[in-house]
């Protein structure tokens, strides 16, 4: 990386901290081992006995609000992600679709090719379609959405996931996978494994994750055509090593769902909730129908849009943890608008752009358009901010990814002379 001046053109290779957080996120799961199992059976207690209280129809639409109290950072993290099933059963509306979000592993968006590529990184094509978790437990199989939605009440093949003549096991058979919904074959394609028939595996590797995946969801005949007491088909999706031919594979290789970008996990990775840059998600116009956002109409708009949440100090933030400062909201719109602290609001990038100091986000030209969808549960990521703002002016490149793999050092780097402009 080139010295710090006190100034300089916006290069690929500074462009953010993503491969710092990595690294962070790494030693903080070694250091932070929790009670797994505990995590896994709150989890799949939530998502079948929440069915009376998360309504199926339009559950965006409540505005039922709970009283909350005062948290200190420590309590308010420990709710996210060890929020007990009586507690999430008094959730409603946003609150609702907060933490069923937060449950999930979600990507971050490849601002930059990391170190150790082809080394530490699976890669695979995503499915397009409604991301959700599937959970079989005592007879029964539901999937629930991320906002807190079931999407199906079924019987499965999976272990406990079907009353059968012959079925057998403890209320402690269980499973939870992540899953994509395919709408068109109507099949569950799991990108993920949260547990399996009781057995945890919220703190095993990504390497170990996809190993059990493949190896138990075939056997268990969850992968065989639907039939009386299995009602949807699964698959397990194709995870490549990040090699030449790996990356090859997943970018052009023939799937038969619809895809949507690329999905790269880090082998040493844990089943982490929430916003991780151990996973990551990258896009072009020949993996993907939607690599640049488009508007309620479905169209692309003139400008970059972007839905920041409003602090109480005026600062508009990202969904990130800790979230990261994108500028301020002028007071005469906040009196004239009626918004509020706590509001997601919608902006358009204008002309000045995006501007980086050392990698870093300095200033953001943002032009106030209104509230965002009620429907939004969070904020954009910042990942996700300066990849939509790369992908209109200079964006991260197939070319640029095979580079790195086959760079004699393996490291990852891009050439620093690619610049980008606001």
């Amino acid at each position: 990386m080139a010295p710090h001046d006190l100034r300089r053109p916006f290069k690929r290779a500074a462009i953010s901290d993503q491969q710092k957080r990595r690294e962070l996120s790494l030693l903080r799961q070694a250091q932070n081992r929790r009670d797994a199992q505990h995590q896994a059976r709150c989890l799949a207690s939530s998502i079948l006995s929440l069915q009376s209280s998360a309504p199926e129809s339009e559950p965006e639409q409540s505005d039922i609000e709970i009283e909350t109290v005062p948290e200190t950072e420590h309590e308010s993290e420990a709710l996210s992600k060890d929020l007990d099933v009586r507690r999430a059963s008094t959730l409603r509306g946003p609150e609702v679709r907060k933490w069923f979000a937060r449950q999930l592993m979600l990507p971050e968006w490849m601002i930059d090719v990391p170190d150790r590529l082809s080394q530490d990184w699976y890669v695979l094509a995503r499915p397009s379609g409604k991301r959700c978790f599937v959970v079989s437990s005592n007879g029964t199989t539901v999937s629930r959405q991320r906002n807190g939605s079931i999407l199906h009440h079924f019987p499965s093949a999976l272990p406990a996931g079907a009353k059968t003549r012959d079925s057998s096991g403890s209320a402690q058979s269980y499973c939870i996978l992540d899953c994509i919904f395919h709408e068109s074959d109507q099949t569950y394609y799991v990108i993920d494994i949260v547990c399996w028939n009781g057995y945890s595996l919220y703190d095993c590797t990504a390497e170990f994750r996809f190993y059990w995946l493949n190896s138990k969801l075939e056997e268990s005949g969850a992968c065989n055509s639907p039939s009386h007491y299995h009602k949807f088909r699964f698959s397990v999706v194709p995870v490549y090593n990040c090699d030449q031919s790996g990356l090859y594979a997943a970018y052009t290789g023939t799937v038969p769902y619809v895809k949507d970008g690329l999905l790269f996990y880090n082998k040493h990775a844990h089943y982490q909730t929430g916003n991780t840059p151990l996973v990551l998600v990258w896009k072009n116009e020949n993996c993907s129908q939607y690599v640049i956002d488009t508007d309620g109409k479905g169209e692309i708009p003139s400008q970059q849009q972007v839905v920041l949440e409003l602090q109480d100090d005026r600062k508009l933030v990202t969904s990130d943890d800790p979230p990261v400062l994108v500028g301020c909201l002028d007071g005469d719109i906040i009196e004239k608008s009626g918004v509020q602290s706590g509001n997601l609001l919608r902006f358009a990038i204008g002309d000045e752009g995006l501007s980086f100091v050392d990698g870093k986000l300095e200033k953001a030209d943002l032009i106030y358009l209104d509230k965002s969808n009620r429907a939004r549960a969070f904020a954009d990521s910042y990942s996700k901010v300066i990849f939509q703002f790369m992908v209109r002016h200079s964006p991260l490149k197939i070319d640029d990814l095979l580079a790195s793999i086959n760079s004699p050092d393996g490291q990852g780097k891009i050439p620093s002379d690619i610049e980008m402009v606001g």
